[in-house]
């Protein structure tokens, strides 16, 4: 079951545990996987962000649209294609139809047969 939570950084606990009040600001270094805190004395000091390297954490909303960016993109550019093509051809069809008087006929007589 997939269920969308906030991953619990690990490496901000390790790096409060070390360092405590000490701390001027975190980041997050995703692609390395590490926390980086600047210390008040201006050292640099930094922790990992996984327990266990093989853990598997939990998707969250930011790390799924992070993934599949791209096939969200190209789903909604069909969408705005196909949409575009349909309001493109009701005018078409409107013309058509309008042109036939016994096609105008049959369609407003229609609702007639009906319930």
């Amino acid at each position: 079951m997939l269920t969308l939570q906030r991953r619990q950084l690990v490496g901000h606990d390790i790096l409060l545990a070390r360092h405590g009040n000490h701390i001027c600001s975190m980041r997050v270094d995703r692609g390395n996987g590490r926390v980086i805190a600047l210390l008040d004395d201006g050292s640099v000091d930094s922790a990992p962000n996984l327990i266990a390297p093989g853990l598997l954490l939990p998707e969250t909303l930011e790390s799924v649209l992070r993934g599949d960016w791209k096939f969200f993109a190209a789903l909604s550019g069909i969408a705005l294609v196909l949409g575009g093509l349909m309001f493109a051809t009701l005018p078409a069809l409107a013309g058509a139809m309008a042109g036939n008087p016994e096609m105008v006929e049959m369609m407003t007589a229609y609702s007639a047969y009906g319930y």
